[in-house]
């Protein structure tokens, strides 16, 4: 069965920080590029990060530069979301995604063809 596994949400205070994990299971994990997206209440899904099969490339939103970073263990078919200095307005449920191609992750007018998607993980930020 092929998933995609978040885990590591939760409630922090402006400020902090949280890691999010995504586990991938049935699929040849290296063949397919890697990202998050979020949805914040009342908006549309958003892309956040990516990164290719290989590592090789790798894409932020500008709104996350500097306080995120994605990295991927293709050894542990797993992804993870490192958050750090986190705002009010990152609050949203987190989405991670798989698809063959890098650019149907990070281009807006692609990610609704992504391939697949987890069922994703609640981060609220306080104030």
């Amino acid at each position: 069965q092929v998933q995609l596994v978040e885990s590591g949400g939760g409630l922090v205070q402006a400020g902090g920080s949280l890691r999010l994990s995504c586990a991938a299971s049935g699929l040849y994990f290296s063949e397919y590029a890697m990202g998050w997206f979020r949805q914040a209440p009342g908006k549309e899904r958003e892309f956040v990060a990516a990164v290719s099969g290989s590592g090789g490339r790798s894409s932020l939103a500008d709104s996350v530069k500097g306080r995120f970073t994605m990295s991927r263990n293709n050894a542990r078919n797993t992804v993870d979301l490192w958050m750090n200095s986190l705002k009010p307005e990152d609050t949203a449920v987190y989405y991670c995604a798989a698809d063959r191609l890098f650019t149907t992750l990070t281009r807006p007018e692609r990610s609704s063809n992504v391939e697949l998607w987890g069922q994703g993980t609640v981060v609220t930020v306080s104030s």
